[in-house]
């Protein structure tokens, strides 16, 4: 059996990733870079590897090897072989449906954001806490709290991103950056005028204060040093908004 995961809520795939592999006590992981036909070869048709039923978990090959002059030849393989091996193949975003139409046989396993998530980056805006507050404990009741942090961080960086100009100094990264101008030029028309609409509802030194302080929030957060927990410091966070 070929079992694809994918979809917008990768904390939540790859969870599920994991929580298969972990099912077999027997089982081989690999990266996208890993894979080639050679090694595919010698472990479905080489025999006594394991068990008789292999069970493959590969990361990311449908993104990361999409333009590779193998791939095709891999994904027939790997299909010819999944009616009588279990393979897993976990991609770390929402896949298009028509990347998707090539797997006929395979289980698809979409693992998609609440629509909460959205209302909440969308209710992003002054003197509005209560419904910020209220939108992100409905989102963590489905989602991983640092999944929503990071499209919190996403969101603001994105508010900064769009703004004109802003003065140097900050100890948090730049928020005009490269890869903020590059994620704003992927958005459509309509996204970049909601987001333009969004920003300026904000004075620029109180959107600068805040996304200082979710870098604050997330140096903490990966240094173990969060006074409270994430839950909590996000609740202070969005009463300053």
């Amino acid at each position: 059996m070929l079992t694809i995961i994918h979809g917008s809520d990768s904390a939540q795939s790859r969870k599920f990733f994991l929580d298969e592999k972990n099912k077999y006590q027997y089982s081989v992981h690999l990266e996208a870079e890993q894979v080639n036909l050679t090694d595919l070869t010698q472990l479905f048709d080489g025999g006594g590897l394991f068990n008789e039923i292999k069970y493959i978990f590969i990361e990311q090959f449908l993104t990361k090897r999409k333009k590779s002059s193998d791939y095709k030849e891999i994904i027939a393989y790997l299909q010819k072989n999944a009616s009588e091996n279990t393979i897993y193949l976990w991609e770390n975003k929402e896949l298009e449906t028509s990347a998707l139409k090539g797997f006929p046989k395979a289980v698809i396993k979409a693992f998609k954001l609440p629509q909460t998530l959205f209302q909440l980056l969308d209710a992003i805006k002054p003197r509005n806490q209560k419904e910020l507050i209220k939108l992100f404990h409905a989102t963590v009741e489905n989602t991983e709290t640092e999944m929503v942090f990071f499209m919190l961080v996403r969101q603001f960086r994105l508010l900064l991103g769009i703004m004109p100009a802003q003065p140097q100094g900050l100890r948090s990264p730049e928020p005009r950056e490269n890869n903020a101008i590059d994620e704003i030029k992927k958005l459509q028309p309509w996204q970049k005028t909601k987001l333009e609409r969004q920003a300026n509802m904000f004075d620029l030194s109180h959107l600068l204060e805040l996304y200082e302080k979710l870098f604050t929030i997330e140096i903490n957060q990966k240094t173990g040093v969060l006074t409270s927990s994430l839950i909590c410091t996000i609740d202070f966070f969005l009463l300053d908004v």
